[in-house]
């Protein structure tokens, strides 16, 4: 059968650039960002003078440990730091509804009344998945967290089970 979508959601003109925006933000989101070098101020040793300042015919040096030096400290190396930065509220609700209506326009979507499983079985959930003739990437959407279709899905191979709350627009995309 088919079921009637809203054209507010899923009959929008996909924004591209807002899309790539959104789906930018959310990759730098995922990124740890603990990657971390020592200073000269960082790095042990190099409290004394190597050799005095005058008299030698060498170049002045302060320290062993100086950004110059086999062993010294590293200058305007990576520091630990977030990559997450926001977008305004309009600009996500427009790249989730941008999301979604692409899906929608491509055939993407296919909308199953309710998955009824006693207990946590893949093998069910697998039989399900076949009857539908799906893609290789599947994301299933439930209205509530079920867990027994997080349990079903989860061992399953480019399956991924989200609630329509957590529905976001790396997820749709990747699907």
């Amino acid at each position: 059968g088919s079921i009637e979508l809203s054209d507010a959601v899923f009959g929008i003109e996909p924004n591209n650039s807002v899309l790539f925006e959104a789906i930018n933000l959310q990759r730098a989101s995922l990124r740890q960002g603990t990657h971390a070098v020592k200073n000269r101020s960082a790095v042990s040793g190099g409290g004394r003078k190597p050799w005095k300042q005058k008299g030698t015919g060498r170049a002045r040096q302060g320290t062993i440990r100086a950004p110059q030096w086999r062993g010294g400290g590293i200058v305007f190396g990576p520091t630990p730091r977030s990559y997450a930065y926001k977008m305004p509220k309009k600009m996500r609700r427009l790249a989730l509804r941008s999301a979604l209506s692409f899906k929608a326009q491509e055939n993407g979507l296919t909308v199953v009344d309710a998955f009824n499983f006693e207990a946590p079985k893949t093998k069910e959930f697998k039989n399900v998945l076949s009857t539908l003739e799906q893609p290789k990437k599947v994301l299933v959407v439930t209205e509530n967290e079920d867990v027994n279709v997080e349990l079903s899905a989860r061992n399953i191979p480019g399956v991924q089970v989200t609630t329509a709350q957590g529905l976001n627009v790396l997820d749709i995309t990747n699907a």
